[in-house]
This record gives C-alpha cells, structure tokens and sequence, in this order.
C-alpha cells in the first residue's frame, strides 16, 4: 500500500518501537528545526560583527514583532497539518487530500489578512514597545520586509507540515539546508558588499523561504501525490472547514497569545538601554539552538499523537509521553553542563560585541535558563499532544497562564530587579503552564481510557 502512494521511505509511527520511531522522525525534523534557526541566527551574527551593537538591537527589537505576526501564519499552517495527519492515520485518502485543499484555502486568505494588519500596524507598534529612537528605522525596515512576504513563509511551513504529517521529516529538511546555505551567501553579498544593513537581512531571508517552498512544492508534485488535491476536493465541506479552521486558528491564536506575551516582555527589555537589548538577543539566539533538541521531540510527539489517535492506539500515546520525557532530561543535563563552560565565549561569538554589559548579561541568561530546558521539553510535548488529540481550547490556558504572567513580570519585577527578573520570567512561567498541561493531559477522557495498558 505504502509503495503504491510513494510513502515507502516515511517513518511508520503507529507500530514498532514506539521510542526508536520518534527518534528517527524527529531527527531530519531537527536537522530542519536548526537551519530554519540558522536564517536568524546567521542574520545575527553578520549583523552584530559588521553592523555593530545598536543594529544588532534593532533585529532584536523586531524579534517579538515577527512570531506576533509571521507566528499566528505558521501556527495555523502548524494546525492544518495534524487534521491531515489524523486522516492519514486512519487510512482516509480521500479525506487528506480534502483537507490538504482546504488548508489551501485557509492559508491563503489568512497570509493575505496578516501582511495587510502588518502593513498598517507594525510603525506605531515598535513606537508604542518604547523602541530607541536610534534603532526604531532600522528595525521598521527589517520588519516590515519579513511581514510583506508572509505568503512565502507559509507556503514552505505548510508543505513541510503536510510531508512531515505522512510521517515524511527528511526532504523538508533537505530543502531548508539548500536554502539556508543561499540564506548565508545573500547575506554576506547584501549587507559586506551592497551595504544594505539589517534590511538586506530580511530580503536574504525572503528569497531563501521562497526557494525552499518552491523545492517543497515541486517535490510534493512529483514524488508525493498522496497530498495533491484533485478539483473536486476544493469544494466547501462545512463539517471540514470547522475542524480545520478549529484546530489550525486555535494553534495559530496560541502562537499569538504566547507572542503577545514576548512583545509585552520587549517593552520591559527595551526600557534597559540598547546594550541589554543586544545581550538578549544574542542570548536568545543561543537559547533557541540550545533547546532545538527538546522543541523538535515535542514538535514530533505532535504527529505521532495525531497518526495514532487516528489509528486508535492510545496505549502509544501514554507510552510515548514517557520516553519523550526521559530524553528531555537527559538533553538538558548535558545542555547545562556545556553552559557551565561556553556560555561566554558563545555570546560573544554571536554578538561580535566586546561591550561587558552585552557579554556578562547574555552569558548569565544562558547559565540560568538552560537547567529548565526539561521542563520546555514536557511543556511543548503535552501541548502539542493534547492538540494531535483534538483539544482546541486547553491548550491555549497555557498560553493565556503565559501571557499573564509576562505582564506580571513587566509591571512588577523588571522595573525592581531589572535584567535578572526577565531571565527569570520565562522559567518560572514554564513551570507554572507545564503542571497544567500534564493534568489536562492526563485527565483527558481518550488518553485515561487506556491508562491501564
């Protein structure tokens, strides 16, 4: 059967060693997570080393901004792909290919929605964050670059979505390495060589996610015709479109709520001076590379969830929670000892700044955030799995506990105990929103029906 729809190579996560299928789906998955890291990062570091402190702020200022908007696009790309993977999961072909079709639709007009409220928000959003004056044109211009573009952004999101959702992690990763390379190549050429500071950054990154939806949707059309739609499976299916637009606006809505939150701790950050700004942002570059191995169990745990519910395997499921959690312990020790010992030398490679402020405060905000990376790890897998289950509403209570709780930070401890209150803010906010997560999940009525196998 698999040979016959071309997904032979694809990773069967509903029957065999439950531990060694998620290892060998997250591990191109990861692969892909680190390049997709490595468009920003490597924006970062040119950044910082040719361009200097204050427009290495203004990317950072501009980071928040970005996952608000470009985010919320991703998120429902995210969402659309785990109804795909529940139909393929059951066996429904027909079923996938209509909600590959509606996922189409939905991302199209929703792309077009958010480059509009981009366009018309994003100038006097970076003024009301109290933005330096000094970087505030700077930032304008690497922002507003990204968001025109969304389209392409999600384009290569969804595409990538759909192939992993039929157990397919390899060739998205492939496509990101292909253009992640261009990405360094365009950078080096705008910015050392046509002098187009931060600007040339974003339209590197532009080009680059183009290229790599462009290899994603020519791979798709010849090597997986599994996920591409006939014309009669663009007509409207209302039963569908409510289950597609559910699950994918309740992700894309987390993702916003869980921005809001970061854009509200900018405002605090920003408020500490442009150097502070710059420490953090080459800390949470560090910080994203760091945590990418927890991120992407979590992110995979998301479809076999989705494939296994769909097949009726709950006993998986449980099972599975458990070996994802035993890995995000171990990652962590290890992350935390690496910490102990490069933590500074790793900031001042990626900030290129010889600025004490910027070294001391980015090296400090890895040594005491990387211990929590454990909990990171529970938090995404829960989160995620409760959404391959169907959950639309409870998933987000984390996100409302997170945003919450960074305006408590902002309003109360920044203004006292400054830089070390936003180290803080996030960890301590992980703990709160796992502790819910866990209970939810384990509380859900699928996954307690199977809780004595």
């Amino acid at each position: 059967m698999k040979k016959e729809i071309g997904i032979a190579k694809n990773v069967d996560m509903i029957q065999g060693p439950i531990f060694k299928s998620l290892v060998l789906f997250a591990l191109p998955l990861l692969g892909s997570n680190i390049f997709q890291q490595l468009y920003n990062t490597v924006d970062t570091m040119i950044v910082g080393n040719y361009l200097g402190d204050a427009s290495l702020a203004a990317i950072g200022v501009c980071t928040p901004v970005y996952e608000l908007l470009v985010g919320f696009a991703l998120g429902i790309g995210n969402g659309l792909a785990i109804v795909t993977a529940r139909s393929f999961g059951s066996g429904d072909m027909e079923e996938l290919k209509k909600s590959v079709a509606s996922s189409m639709v939905i991302g199209l007009l929703s792309s077009l929605a958010i480059t509009l409220i981009g366009h018309l928000s994003l100038y006097p959003l970076l003024k009301v964050l109290n933005t330096p004056p000094e970087i505030i044109d700077e930032a304008y211009g690497y922002i507003s670059t990204v968001t025109l573009f969304v389209l392409v952004m999600f384009a290569y999101n969804l595409c990538a979505g759909l192939l992993r959702s039929i157990g397919n992690s390899f060739m998205p990763l492939v496509f990101l390495i292909i253009s992640s390379c261009i990405n360094i190549g365009l950078d080096i050429l705008f910015i050392t060589r046509l002098n187009m500071g931060v600007k040339g950054a974003a339209v590197a990154t532009v080009i680059s996610q183009g290229i790599s939806a462009v290899l994603c949707v020519l791979y798709i059309l010849k090597r997986s015709r599994i996920l591409v739609p006939e014309r009669r499976h663009f007509q409207a299916d209302r039963e569908l479109y409510k289950e597609l637009v559910g699950q994918g606006f309740s992700m894309g809505f987390m993702s916003s709520i869980v921005s809001a939150g970061s854009v509200i701790l900018q405002y605090g950050i920003n408020g500490l001076g442009y150097l502070v700004i710059a420490a953090h942002t080459a800390a949470r570059k560090l910080y994203m590379f760091c945590s990418m191995p927890v991120i992407t169990m979590g992110m995979a745990f998301s479809t076999f969830v989705s494939q296994n519910k769909g097949a009726d395997k709950g006993d998986r499921i449980r099972r599975g929670i458990r070996y994802v959690s035993v890995y995000d312990a171990a990652v962590t020790a290890v992350v935390a000892v690496l910490m102990v010992f490069w933590a500074p030398s790793l900031v001042r490679w990626i900030s290129g700044s010889t600025e004490a402020a910027v070294l001391e405060n980015g090296a400090r905000y890895l040594l005491i955030v990387s211990p929590f990376y454990v909990v990171l790890g529970v938090l995404i897998a829960t989160r995620c799995a409760l959404q391959g289950l169907g959950q639309k509403l409870l998933p987000l209570v984390s996100s409302i506990i997170e945003f919450f709780g960074k305006i408590i930070f902002v309003v109360v401890f920044i203004p006292r105990f400054q830089y070390m209150a936003v180290i803080l803010c996030e960890p301590v906010i992980w703990c709160v929103m796992t502790a819910q997560l866990v209970y939810t999940f384990y509380h859900d009525s699928y996954i307690k029906s199977f809780r004595k196998t």
